[in-house]
């Protein structure tokens, strides 16, 4: 009997002790699923794109701007002077003319002022010095091509070269005070290069009596052929010249076709 008091009273106490404790306000917390912790925890380990992290199609143009673009200018600078000697077809570089320079600068005023390239967009104060200096090196270069590829086409000497040149003079004079956009100078180019590539490399070649003939040998067998060699002092080279010529000015044309108006992230110039 005595214990089954005692139980009672432990009773007792504990439901006193319960009564007396105080209701603790508070919310109740979900237990996430296993999926829901996967989850966050791979969102965890993804790195976050950075501000300066450039999309794929961006670093293919700067690739294109600041690589390949003047790789074809200065491949075109470097053929535009190659000529193939006509006894041993050893290759001989020409130094351009004054005038090819001339010509070259008159040509980028062009390319100015028809929009197929914007000042603003490739010189600005609001680009790092370092990318100012790099555009600077991709106008050198096609400034580079421009001279040499004159240089391909002007004949060396003589009476031709003071023709094409007066030719190529007076078609970038007109052509300053013309309107027209970027698409129609590069279709006037092409057909003006092709026209003198043409007219020096299969007309005048073809009337240069070959280097390996003497005089008297020349006059005897085509007196015509010798005539205008001697009349025009047309230089004798290899016919290996006139392919390594027109892979130069494809290479120009392409460059040109190639170049961006504006320099790279320059889009709302």
């Amino acid at each position: 009997m005595e214990e089954v008091k005692r139980q009672e009273e432990v009773i007792t106490r504990q439901d006193a002790e319960i009564e007396d404790l105080s209701f603790v306000d508070g919310e109740l917390l979900e237990i996430p699923t296993d999926a829901e912790i996967k989850t966050k925890d791979e969102k965890q380990i993804s790195f976050p794109k950075t501000k300066n992290q450039k999309p794929k199609t961006e670093n293919q143009k700067s690739y294109l701007q600041y690589i390949f673009l003047p790789l074809i200018f200065l491949t075109v600078a470097l053929l535009g002077g190659l000529r193939l000697n006509a006894v041993d077809s050893a290759l001989i570089f020409l130094k351009p003319p004054l005038i090819c320079l001339i010509f070259a600068t008159i040509l980028l005023v062009l390319f100015f002022r028809s929009g197929l390239l914007k000042l603003e967009g490739w010189f600005s104060e609001s680009f790092s010095t370092l990318k100012n200096i790099a555009n600077a090196t991709v106008l050198l270069t096609l400034f580079f091509a421009s001279t040499q590829i004159f240089n391909s086409l002007l004949p060396e000497k003589g009476l031709p070269f003071w023709v094409f040149a007066f030719c190529f003079f007076w078609t970038l004079w007109n052509n300053l005070f013309v309107e027209f956009q970027g698409k129609r100078l590069l279709q006037s180019l092409g057909s003006v290069f092709a026209l003198a590539f043409v007219s020096k490399y299969l007309i005048l070649a073809y009337l240069t009596a070959p280097a390996s003939e003497s005089w008297w040998r020349g006059i005897l067998e085509n007196p015509t052929q010798e005539f205008f060699t001697f009349l025009f002092d047309l230089p004798r080279f290899s016919a290996g010249t006139g392919y390594i010529q027109f892979f130069a000015v494809i290479f120009f044309l392409l460059g040109l076709f190639l170049l961006p108006p504006v320099s790279v992230d320059e889009k709302d110039i």
